[in-house]
């Protein structure tokens, strides 16, 4: 089996990108989990799969929300297991995409992706892409989580961004540095589903020029410790919002992979959350499986 690939990452969370236009290829979690493993294969926190919205059962049906959502993001974790959504993920996924001429963005345009958590629209910056992660929703009950390097378990707030989270707020970076996530943090109760887990630590001050900062490390269902997860990034910035009670709706989170913005904003169906960072793909090459 020989297939094309690219490699691309945003702020360090890295991604194997295969074409399947027609939805055919049809990869086993196997298959995947090689191509992804850091000794044996490629190496990546997870792949992204082009695939024609059209030609997928899982999402043609979001062609009646928005006909334009040409493309589908199928992201598959490390494991091989499918996620509704990424947020450095599409950014990569939206660079690719523009960079190929598979689509094309212009000033003050959007462009929408289908995704398993729905259509997510994402515009040029500056500095990369930004995306519309849409609506959010804090879980009704505490979580607690014990993670290797802390002592007592501690408490986590549970939300859903497509996908679902579980932050955890520590004292100070040096609890944070502390932490060993190469195994999977308990939570009690356990996540049907698993979950992302998000250890932060507030800036101190929280707030300068009007920017709140918080530092963040994460563990991925289905991968492990990687440098950045975007919606990850977004519900760490809207715990700690819910915690504060501040309302403050800029956000910069650091992650060992750079910096992501965060902002909170109204729309007609409610508040939506957006993430802001960089893309890049660094080479493409060949697959022999």
């Amino acid at each position: 089996m020989n297939l094309n690939f690219t490699k691309g990452n945003g702020t360090g969370n890295d991604f194997v990108i295969i074409e399947d236009h027609i939805g055919q290829l049809n990869l086993s979690d196997a298959e995947i989990s090689k191509m992804c493993d850091r000794h044996f294969g490629i190496g990546a926190d997870g792949m992204l799969i082009v695939t024609k919205t059209a030609k997928s059962q899982e999402v043609s049906h979001l062609l009646e929300e928005e006909p334009a959502a040409e493309w589908f993001m199928d992201y598959r974790n490390q494991d091989g297991s499918k996620a509704e959504m990424c947020g450095n993920g599409i950014r990569v996924f939206a660079k690719y995409l523009l960079d190929t001429g598979l689509a094309n963005l212009t000033d003050g345009s959007t462009l929408p992706i289908a995704t398993r958590a729905g259509i997510k629209d994402v515009t040029a910056t500056v500095n990369g892409f930004a995306v519309d992660l849409g609506r959010w929703k804090i879980g009704e009950s505490e979580i607690l989580v014990n993670a290797g390097g802390l002592r007592v378990a501690r408490p986590g707030l549970s939300l859903n961004l497509g996908n679902p989270h579980v932050v955890v707020a520590l004292a100070n970076l040096e609890e944070l540095d502390s932490l060993e996530l190469s195994r999977i943090p308990e939570l009690d109760p356990i996540a049907k589903d698993g979950a992302n887990v998000e250890f932060v630590v507030l800036d101190e001050p929280l707030i300068k020029q009007g920017v709140a900062g918080l530092s963040m490390r994460v563990h991925e269902r289905g991968v492990g410790e990687t440098l950045s997860c975007g919606t990850g990034v977004a519900a760490a910035a809207l715990a700690i919002r819910h915690y504060a009670g501040n309302g403050q709706n800029f956000w910069k989170v650091k992650v060992p992979g750079g910096e992501v913005g965060v902002r909170m904003y109204p729309t007609e169906d409610g508040e939506h959350v957006a993430i802001s960072g960089p893309a890049e793909l660094t080479y493409s090459g060949v697959w022999q499986g």
